[in-house]
């Protein structure tokens, strides 16, 4: 998570509380007091964050911002305000800027501002060298795929870019359901405004209300200023609302009233602000189930979801699997290897049979790992972790295959696959004579998993579940 941080203020003392607040968190700090400083910094060391502050003698941070991020590869930048400067901040923000911090700051919300402005630069420092760099793989924009399940997909951005309808992005965690929100809203129209986003699962419920619709100084203990919220923000825009199925019920009724009335105040004013935005928002949870459990707003869920994506896990696109890992190891080879790598045979139909209960993300992470393991030019099966290597492929003993290819092919792939995994399980209790424990350590999975397996398909009158 640690990065470059680059502190352009032209007043010592803050560039020293700055420095302070954020050497503790481990990350590298370099500063400048002007602009001129500030350009040769971002020349040689391509800090990943600024934060740059809006007055700055006889220069204008704002003036500086556009240099900034037109860079080909710009940095986050988080624009530092005196309070009173909200406009100049919101101002800021249209023309490119992540976020703002108004003086004088909290440290503990400067840390936060400046740990998700990192991950944000290293998401689209991945994303950009992705779409540069692997010509000739099947993409499309920062999506990588050409499985029918992917293009069904695709198709559905194409055909909501260029509309304002809310659109409520279902499935697994690890899928890329963020990155199919940005590519709505980058193929959109030429003049939309900004893509403002927010996790609503990694933000503290007494902090999340304040960041989506703002408050003055004073609205609460710790408010020591003005604070403009991403409605606000995202006005003309989108606003993306990850996780959005573990916001609570009191915070939904709110945001329901901010998109019937397109108005909301900020905490502790009564002054009415205008917001008109479009919402893409996020989850991995059944919201549908939700609502029965009454921990969802149905009138929310509707008008969330004028219209739905589901991003398909990746082991129903396994398909799509040899691009990504090719994509992810010359991502990864370029940043830790003086040579590009490649993935073994062997590697790469290991990578095939996993199910990746992680998906993508957890693809991405083992190759990230393999990359960083590699002792040749090439990925082999070992330096996988336990669940692909190929000593637990070997340890999986089940030499009578005749009972587990025996499956009908009229059977659609969803029955096919589950049919499959029941012989396969059934096999390997066979074989250890109905023993769950070495059951379980021959397939290469925790006893607990094996225990729930037998009980999903069926085999739990066959099978004692407590041996």
């Amino acid at each position: 998570m640690n990065s470059t941080v680059l502190i352009v203020d032209d007043e010592p003392a803050s560039r020293y509380g700055m420095r302070r607040a954020l050497e503790r968190e481990g990350h590298t700090i370099v500063e400048a007091g002007s602009v001129n400083e500030a350009e040769i910094i971002v020349e040689s060391n391509s800090p990943g964050v600024v934060l740059l502050d809006v007055k700055l003698a006889s220069e204008s941070g704002l003036d500086y911002l556009p240099t900034l991020v037109s860079r080909r590869e710009p940095p986050v930048v988080i624009i530092v305000t005196a309070h009173g400067s909200e406009r100049l901040a919101v101002e800021a923000i249209k023309r490119g800027a992540y976020d703002y911090l108004a003086k004088p700051f909290d440290v503990d919300e400067l840390r936060i501002l400046v740990k998700n402005a990192i991950e944000a630069f290293r998401l689209r420092s991945e994303n950009e060298r992705l779409r540069n760099e692997l010509a000739g793989t099947e993409t499309f924009g920062q999506l990588i795929g050409s499985s029918p399940a992917m293009t069904r997909v695709y198709s559905l951005i194409e055909k909501l870019a260029q509309t304002d309808v809310n659109v409520l992005i279902t499935g697994e965690s690890g899928t890329g359901k963020e990155m199919v929100a940005r590519e709505i809203h980058a193929r959109g129209r030429a003049d939309a405004g900004p893509f403002v986003a927010i996790n609503c699962a990694a933000m503290p419920q007494e902090l999340i209300e304040s960041e989506l619709f703002g408050h003055e100084k004073g609205a609460f203990t710790g408010a020591a200023g003005k604070r403009v919220g991403k409605f606000e923000a995202a006005n003309k825009g989108t606003l993306f609302l990850d996780e959005i199925g573990d916001m609570s019920l009191s915070t939904q009724a709110k945001v329901l009233r901010v998109i019937e009335e397109k108005s909301f105040q900020r905490l502790g004013s009564n002054e009415t602000v205008s917001s008109d935005v479009r919402i893409i928002s996020a989850t991995n949870k059944d919201l549908e189930k939700e609502i029965e459990l009454q921990k969802f707003r149905e009138d929310l869920y509707y008008r969330l979801c004028v219209v739905s994506i589901n991003v398909p896990p990746l082991r129903e696109r396994k398909s799509d699997i040899p691009a990504l890992a090719n994509a992810f190891c010359k991502r990864f080879s370029i940043a830790y290897k003086a040579n590009p790598l490649s993935i073994s045979k062997a590697a790469l139909k290991a990578l095939l049979e996993y199910d990746w209960p992680g998906n993508v993300r957890q693809l991405r992470n083992y190759i990230e790992r393999a990359v960083v393991l590699a002792e040749n030019e090439e990925i082999t099966l070992d330096v996988f972790s336990e669940e692909l290597s190929a000593k637990n492929l070997q340890n999986k003993d089940l030499t009578q295959t005749d009972n587990l290819i025996s499956i009908p092919f009229f059977l659609e792939f969803r029955d096919a696959k589950k049919e499959f995994e029941r012989k396969y399980i059934e096999e390997c209790l066979n074989q250890t004579g109905g023993n769950i424990t070495q059951a379980a350590a021959k397939l290469g999975i925790h006893r607990q998993s094996l225990q729930h397996k037998i009980k999903e398909l069926g085999l739990t009158k066959t099978f004692v579940s407590g041996n």
